[in-house]
């Protein structure tokens, strides 16, 4: 705590002076965004903060055994709530969590990741700090973390400390994307004029659809889909990022079309739906559900990642011309026109209300679906037969359908 004056010692958390602190800020910002509960591990340069984030009535903090489990517990709950937030300590906190965080990146996930940071007066002084590579160089966790988040705030001064702070936050709500924080070890509990004892609300303006470019992606997909025989719809992982399923399974309704999944949109779509027809995974889809799709002369991708884990090592028979690719901003009509800053909830649900009702897809996969078929029994003490043997296999390779692919166990 050296070179602090009188006036910028720090205070204790939920103390009665009349300037608020970066702790507590930070700790009613996590709560204002829909955080209840921290993952954290703590080590001495985060321990004060920690103390601000427990003296929130309305936070929780959870004490994980590692960083790796706190960045996989914040992971899973901002899928649960929408955003989630892990703290850890500097450098040897940090690059043990990175790998979590570049999960949460590939997923789209908000993440909060803070980083309890050296001194702020040890910045500049060449200085080597305990639990880093032994170098004075603080910026080895930083230049990692550049690569795996949307943004990086490092907050070694309280001049800047509140716009860097919600300025990260914001980035990570709008884009769906982990941001770093780093707060050197000292600021949390220093009062400052720009922190308010009770912060403002927190409001992140709502994003927009151009009109003009809505009505025209509108107009264009229904004239296109409308000519279509037998129309399909897929959803894929980006309806999560998007906030879409509600409009997806709107357009379901309206449509009449049936629905399949990719493999990585699993639990996105309600597949108790009366028109959910499986997952699509190429040659390795649920029954007749590639077949529905491949053959269909009109298919909806809402959302997808086309990979080569997703498309079966690109294997997929989907031909441009016959596609609608909706993004979470963005909608590409075949081979083109395609409309920028048209988003997918405001899309799929305008959309609904220009569409035909066509069922003749949903039609043929009735047609040819062929539920699996019951074992046959033996009668009591019978000898088991091979072919109530095989039936018995059969039925259970049918129910669990396993998958070696790419390295990876899958089990549908």
């Amino acid at each position: 705590m050296d070179n602090l004056t009188p006036a910028t010692k720090p205070v204790k958390p939920g103390s009665n002076s009349g300037l608020g602190t970066l702790g507590g800020h930070l700790a009613r910002r996590l709560v204002q965004i829909g955080v209840k509960d921290v993952f954290s591990v703590p080590g001495d340069f985060n321990l004060t903060l920690l103390d601000h984030l427990v003296a929130e009535p309305e936070l929780n903090l959870v004490g994980c055994c590692n960083e790796l489990n706190a960045g996989y517990a914040a992971d899973g709950y901002a899928r649960a709530k929408g955003v989630g937030a892990c703290v850890v300590t500097f450098t040897v906190g940090g690059l043990s969590v990175i790998n979590a965080i570049a999960g949460a990146y590939s997923e789209n996930l908000p993440v909060i990741c803070i980083v309890g940071g050296p001194n702020s007066n040890d910045y500049g002084t060449n200085r080597i700090l305990h639990h880093t590579i032994g170098l004075p160089d603080f910026s080895q966790e930083l230049r990692c973390f550049q690569t795996v988040t949307c943004y990086q705030a490092v907050v070694n001064n309280l001049d800047d400390a509140h716009e860097l702070i919600d300025t990260a936050i914001s980035t990570a709500l709008k884009e769906s994307k982990p941001v770093y924080i780093s707060i050197s070890c000292n600021l949390p509990g220093i009062p400052h004029p720009t922190f308010a004892r009770e912060p403002v609300p927190y409001f992140l303006a709502p994003l927009t659809s151009n009109q003009l470019g809505l009505e025209a992606a509108v107009e264009a997909t229904a004239k296109f889909l409308n000519k279509a025989v037998k129309p399909v719809i897929i959803g894929g992982p980006k309806l999560r990022v998007a906030k879409a399923q509600k409009a997806f399974v709107e357009l379901a309704d309206a449509s009449g079309y049936p629905i399949a999944c990719m493999p990585s949109g699993k639990g996105l779509l309600p597949e108790h739906y009366p028109h959910f027809i499986g997952t699509y995974w190429g040659a390795v889809s649920t029954n007749f559900v590639g077949e529905v799709v491949e053959s269909a002369d009109a298919y909806i991708f809402v959302g997808p990642i086309l990979n080569d884990y997703s498309s079966v090592g690109y294997s997929l028979l989907i031909k441009k011309e016959k596609m609608i690719l909706v993004q979470p901003n963005r909608v590409t009509i075949a081979n083109g026109p395609s409309y920028g800053c048209v988003f997918m909830a405001d899309f799929l649900s305008a959309l609904a209300k220009k569409l035909k009702r066509n069922t003749t897809a949903m039609e043929n996969y009735h047609r040819i679906y062929v539920p699996p078929g019951m074992p046959l029994k033996c009668a009591k003490d019978e000898p088991l037969k091979v072919n109530v043997l095989f039936k018995h296999i059969q039925a259970s390779l049918v129910f669990t359908k396993t998958v070696f692919l790419d390295s990876h166990f899958v089990v549908l």
